[in-house]
């Protein structure tokens, strides 16, 4: 009778192991399909996205399903997500907090924020259970892809740093207005007597032509805001209608009308390795605006755009990691994918050109 007992309560601690065990698991299981996520209405939002993602639909007929992305295989993280996964029952029947596509968008950036910071810690844990670094042939990327590659393990980035959109709608990148009236504040403070001083936004130089913002002017005289400035650059033979930063770099600090070409003073034609000749070149004119005693003020407003615009997106890229020339495009082809202002993206691109790695003392 005693052996019966024994293995009746065997059998009967097995059975009751068995449904806790294998009820956890099976409910673990359902809870982590796509199916279930859609039940909840705050989901149709990013479902949608999602479809329309190289995630749902692509060449390979390979679909990735929410738990992919959002749901680690290593058994401890696996528990505290789907722990930290009831909150999101908890908004969906009680607080109504993204019930519908307007609080969605008033929720995105903080959403996308949290999610993002999860994957970081787990050095994208979900991409790499499908997608290794040692396995990509860099060959069938695009030159650029490859060298942001080789650039993110160099840099010790995670996938997250560089693909935050890649299923999801990234949040819309805006930058406060009142961030640029803090800017133009600091030209109030401007010492009447500053002999070097600073372009906050295009200048007319008189008659003569346009300074670009971050130029550095030589005052020849003031009268409030009324300046007699220097202008100092590089002209390059063909190119006479613009002064460049420096010989064989591209970055401009000043376009010329006809009147301002007539007016430069410039030194004798140099060829550079390339072929290309340049000369120094100077313009001294009348200004009457606003301006910086230094760049520094320019460059932290540049920085909270290299924060919004930039690595919103993907993981922030020094400025030393191109060069003066390569900044112009590698700037003007991310800002067409932005919203940002024309202003905006010439203070950002300057930033990033002034700091380039071919620029002395980088």
């Amino acid at each position: 009778m005693k052996r019966l007992n024994v293995a009746a309560i065997a059998i009967v601690g097995i059975f009751i192991g068995w449904l806790t065990l294998g009820g956890s698991a099976a409910v673990m299981h359902y809870t982590s399909s796509t199916e279930f996520c859609l039940s909840c209405h705050s989901m149709q939002i990013p479902y949608e996205e999602y479809q329309g993602s190289i995630h749902f639909s692509n060449a390979k007929g390979i679909r990735a399903e929410c738990s992919n992305c959002h749901i680690p295989t290593d058994l401890m993280d696996y528990v505290i997500t789907k722990f930290r996964a009831t909150k999101d029952i908890y908004h969906e029947f009680v607080s109504g907090k993204i019930d519908n596509e307007d609080k969605y968008e008033d929720h995105r950036l903080a959403m996308a924020e949290t999610v993002w910071e999860q994957m970081r810690q787990s050095d994208s844990a979900t991409c790499r259970s499908c997608h290794e670094i040692g396995a990509m042939d860099t060959y069938e990327q695009t030159e650029e892809a490859a060298k942001m590659h080789e650039y993110g393990v160099a840099n010790n980035q995670t996938c997250i740093d560089c693909h935050k959109g890649v299923a999801h709608f990234a949040p819309e990148p805006e930058l406060d207005s009142e961030a640029f009236s803090n800017l133009m504040a600091y030209s109030e403070s401007t010492d009447p007597n500053a002999e070097v001083v600073y372009a906050i936004s295009p200048l007319s130089i008189g008659e003569l032509g346009t300074i670009n913002p971050t130029t550095k002017m030589l005052v020849i005289n003031a009268n409030g805001d009324e300046r007699t400035i220097r202008v100092e650059g590089y002209q390059m033979r063909g190119a006479e209608q613009v002064l460049y930063i420096n010989q064989g770099q591209r970055a401009i600090i000043a376009s010329l009308t006809e009147q301002g070409q007539q007016a430069i003073a410039f030194g004798e034609y140099q060829a550079d390795r390339y072929g290309n000749e340049w000369r120094t070149a100077s313009l001294t004119g009348p200004i009457n605006a606003p301006v910086l005693e230094s760049q520094q003020p320019i460059w932290d407003y540049a920085e909270q755009l290299d924060t919004v615009y930039c690595s919103t997106c993907h993981a922030k890229i020094a400025a030393h990691h191109f060069t003066v020339n390569a900044w112009g495009p590698v700037a003007k082809g991310m800002g067409d994918r932005t919203d940002i202002s024309a202003l905006d993206l010439e203070l950002l691109t300057k930033f990033f050109q002034y700091h380039a790695k071919d620029v002395a003392g980088h």
